[in-house]
């Protein structure tokens, strides 16, 4: 049965509009590929501070991460090029898995320079995009949480290589960090989505965590590193009396 001249008219536009919204969504997706790439290098970068060596040179491993990092912008912008204006959440699928990636990225640097946690600010100026939805191309909020969570997972291994390279004190500084990055994500009132499942697994991190600094507890190597920092930290003029006792005994 033939269409009608009417219905076939509103048809022909449907399939247009479908065309259409199809080229946008693979031009897209050619974009977050490239990004994805990126983001995929840097990561296997990163991945040298689990190596003892790795350990030791931490702040040419972030400077090397973070001079790689300043090619996304251009992609970023490419991106935001190809979005429909105040379309940015019919589209936001396609990236926001690689956004939470580069977020993990960002926060995972911050850390290792600073032992401190990255602010949204800070990782949409690394990135080279706005910070809020109302100046434009974004870090979504749950983008960057879900990048915070995955910082945790990689601590937590960390935890346990920093172990195997003789550092006994940086599980402790990371079960701090991580305890305190549980304690902000329980005063938010998250949905029952993947962001609050993803924080229902921040507990095994912690567990994880916990376990390494019970296990050097244990074995008296806190307490033995903490006696040799004592030890190196004490002055010529306390150990020159020092000797002098040992001298008289």
């Amino acid at each position: 049965m033939a269409l009608t001249s009417n219905m076939s008219e509103i048809f022909t536009s449907f399939q247009e509009y479908l065309k259409h919204d199809q080229e946008i969504r693979e031009e897209i997706r050619s974009q977050v590929r490239e990004i994805e790439q990126l983001a995929r290098e840097i990561i296997t970068g990163l991945q040298a501070v689990h190596q003892p060596v790795g350990l030791k040179n931490i702040s040419t491993i972030c400077q090397t991460a973070r001079n790689s990092l300043k090619g996304i912008e251009k992609y970023y912008a490419g991106l935001e090029s190809k979005i429909p204006d105040g379309q940015y959440y019919r589209f936001h699928d396609h990236w926001k898995f690689v956004s939470q990636r580069l977020v993990f990225i960002c926060a995972l640097i911050v850390y290792l320079e600073t032992e401190s946690l990255i602010t949204k600010d800070e990782t949409a100026a690394m990135l080279g995009v706005k910070s809020n939805k109302e100046d434009g191309f974004h870090i979504d909020l749950d983008d960057f949480l879900m990048g915070l969570l995955l910082v945790a997972s990689e601590l937590s291994r960390l935890a346990v290589n920093s172990v195997t390279a003789g550092d006994y004190t940086r599980p402790v500084r990371i079960g701090s960090f991580v305890g305190d990055l549980d304690s902000g994500f329980r005063l938010l009132n998250l949905k029952n989505d993947a962001l609050r499942k993803r924080f229902d697994g921040l507990k095994y991190d912690i567990k994880k965590i916990e376990e390494v600094i019970y296990d050097l507890s244990i074995r008296g190597l806190l307490r033995n590193h903490h006696d040799d920092e004592a030890s190196t930290a004490a002055t010529p003029a306390e150990a020159a009396d020092t000797d002098q006792k040992d001298t008289k005994s």
